[in-house]
C-alpha cells in the first residue's frame, strides 16, 4: 500500500482535490465538511506526514502537515472577524452609512454613489461579508424612504464591496492567501494595488447608476427626509465603540507599519481581538465567529498540501510554463482572465489556495526584472478578487446579500445579477490587464 502511494501520490492528491473542488461548487455537501473530510483522506492515506523530518538520502526537509497549514492565515481572520464583530455591536458603521447620507441631500443618484463608496472602503479594512451585513439594513431603509426596489442599490454595494475588498491584505480572503504565500505586506497591497481598484470603482458605479438612472428618482419631499434621517440613537454602546474605533485604527496602523516593525499582521489582528475580549463575554464571541470558514481553510490547506508534496503544483507549474511558451506577458493575462472566470464560478479561495504554490514555483522560471513585487502575484489578486462579481454564487458576500434579498421580498435572480455582474467583471479584468501590462510587462 505504501509502495502504491508513494508511486501514484500526484495522482490520488490531485483527484481528492479535483473531487472536494466539485463538490464545493455544487454546494450538496457544507463546503468545510468536505474540506474537512479530504483532509482526512489526505492525512489517512499518508500523504502528508504528520512530523516533518530530513530526508538523508536526498539531504532535503521533508515538510510535515503543519508546515503546509498557513497559520498567519488563519489567526488573521480569526483576529479580524472578532475585532469587527464586537465593533459593529456598538452600531458604529451604520452611524457611518447614515452620517455620509447627510451629505447627499437626499439625491438618489449620490445616495447610490455614497452607499457603494462606503462600501468599497470599509471591505478594504473589514471583510466583504460583514460589510454588506452592516449595509444592507441601511439600504432597505433608504430604499422604503425613496419607495423604490432596493436591488439596484444592493446590487451596486455588492459589486463595490468585492471591488473595495480588492485593494487590500485583509480585504478579501485570496488576498490573505497571497500575502502569507508571496510575502507580501498590506502596505505592499495598499501601494501596488490603490490606484487600479479606484479606477475600477469609479467606471464601474458610474456605469451602473447610468444603467439604474430611470429607478434613481425622487421627490423633493423624499430627499428631505433622507437627507434628515435621524442618527442620534444609533450607537448604543458610546465606551464600546470609542474602545473598539481606538483598536482597530492601531490595528490597521499595524499593518501599515510592518516593514518597519517586521510583525506579522496576524499578530495585531490578534493582540487587538484579544484586548477587546477582556471587557467581553468570550463565550458570545466566539459563538459569532465564522468557524466554519476557519475550517474550511484547514481542511483546504492539507488537501493542497497533500498535492503540493506529491508533486502535483510542480507539474502544473510546467504545463503553465509550456502553454504559455515561457512568456511573463502570456502568463499574466492567462491568470488574470483566468482566474477572473473562475472565480466566478467556484469559490475563490480554493482557487487562489492552489494557485499561489504554483505561482510561488513559476515566478522562479518566468524571472520579473523590472520593480516591484512579481506581477503573477497581482495578476492573481486582481484576477480572482474581481472574478468575485461575475456571478451571484462567484463570492461569499453575493450569496449573502441574495439570500436576505429573497428573505425580505426583493428577490435576486441568478440572470439578474449576471446581467449587471459580468458587465462589471468584464470592465474590471480589461482595466487591470490594461494595468499590468503597461506598469509590469510593456
Amino acid at each position: 500500500m505504501t509502495e502504491f502511494i508513494s508511486n501514484y501520490g500526484m495522482i490520488i492528491s490531485g483527484a481528492i482535490l479535483l473531487i472536494a473542488y466539485i463538490f464545493i461548487a455544487t454546494e450538496k455537501i457544507q463546503k468545510s465538511v468536505v474540506a474537512l473530510v479530504g483532509a482526512s483522506l489526505t492525512l489517512l492515506l499518508g500523504l502528508l506526514p504528520f512530523h516533518g523530518h530530513y530526508d538523508t538520502a536526498t539531504g532535503t526537509y521533508v515538510k510535515s502537515v503543519f508546515d503546509y497549514i498557513e497559520f498567519e492565515v488563519i489567526f488573521l481572520l480569526i483576529g479580524m472577524m472578532i475585532i469587527v464583530h464586537i465593533a459593529s455591536k456598538s452600531g458604529v458603521f451604520k452611524w457611518m452609512a447614515i452620517k455620509l447620507l447627510h451629505y447627499t441631500k437626499g439625491h438618489p443618484k449620490m445616495v447610490l454613489f455614497v452607499l457603494a463608496a462606503f462600501t468599497a472602503v470599509a471591505s478594504a479594512f473589514l471583510d466583504n461579508v460583514t460589510t454588506v451585513v452592516l449595509m444592507m439594513p441601511v439600504t432597505f431603509i433608504i430604499a422604503k424612504e425613496f419607495d423604490t426596489d432596493p436591488v439596484p442599490f444592493l446590487i451596486t454595494e455588492v459589486l463595490a464591496s468585492n471591488i473595495g475588498g480588492t485593494a487590500t491584505l485583509i480585504g478579501d480572503p485570496p488576498n490573505i492567501i497571497i500575502g502569507a504565500k508571496a510575502g507580501l505586506s498590506f502596505t505592499d497591497f495598499l501601494i501596488e494595488l490603490t490606484d487600479i481598484v479606484t479606477l475600477i470603482f469609479i467606471v464601474c458605479v458610474s456605469i451602473l447608476i447610468f444603467l439604474f438612472r430611470k429607478q434613481l428618482k425622487a421627490t423633493p419631499e423624499k430627499m428631505e427626509h433622507i437627507a434628515k434621517l435621524d442618527n442620534s440613537h444609533t450607537i448604543t454602546d458610546k465606551n464600546l465603540m470609542i474602545r473598539s474605533m481606538i483598536t482597530l485604527i492601531l490595528v490597521i496602523l499595524g499593518f501599515v507599519t510592518h516593514d518597519i516593525t517586521h510583525i506579522d499582521a496576524y499578530v495585531f489582528a490578534m493582540a487587538g481581538a484579544s484586548f477587546l475580549l477582556l471587557f467581553e463575554k468570550p463565550k458570545e464571541i466566539y459563538k459569532d465567529v465564522e468557524w466554519l470558514t476557519i475550517f474550511f481553510f484547514v481542511g483546504l490547506f492539507i488537501i493542497i498540501g497533500g498535492f503540493e508534496a506529491n508533486g502535483g503544483i510542480s507539474f502544473l507549474a510546467d504545463k503553465l510554463i509550456q502553454f504559455t511558451q515561457g512568456s511573463l506577458t502570456n502568463a499574466t493575462m492567462l491568470i488574470v482572465w483566468g482566474s477572473g472566470i473562475l472565480s466566478g464560478i467556484v469559490d475563490n479561495i480554493p482557487y487562489t489556495a492552489t494557485m499561489a504554490p504554483l505561482i510561488a514555483q513559476v515566478q522562479h522560471t518566468l524571472p520579473y526584472t523590472g520593480e516591484g513585487h512579481h506581477p503573477l502575484w497581482w495578476a492573481l489578486s486582481l484576477g480572482a478578487c474581481l472574478g468575485g462579481n461575475l456571478t451571484i454564487i462567484g463570492a461569499a458576500a453575493n450569496v449573502i446579500v441574495s439570500e436576505t434579498a429573497t428573505v425580505k421580498g426583493h428577490p435576486i435572480s441568478f440572470m439578474r445579477f449576471m446581467k449587471y455582474g459580468a458587465l462589471v467583471t468584464f470592465i474590471s479584468l480589461t482595466l487591470s490587464s490594461a494595468y499590468l501590462y503597461f506598469k509590469y510587462l510593456h
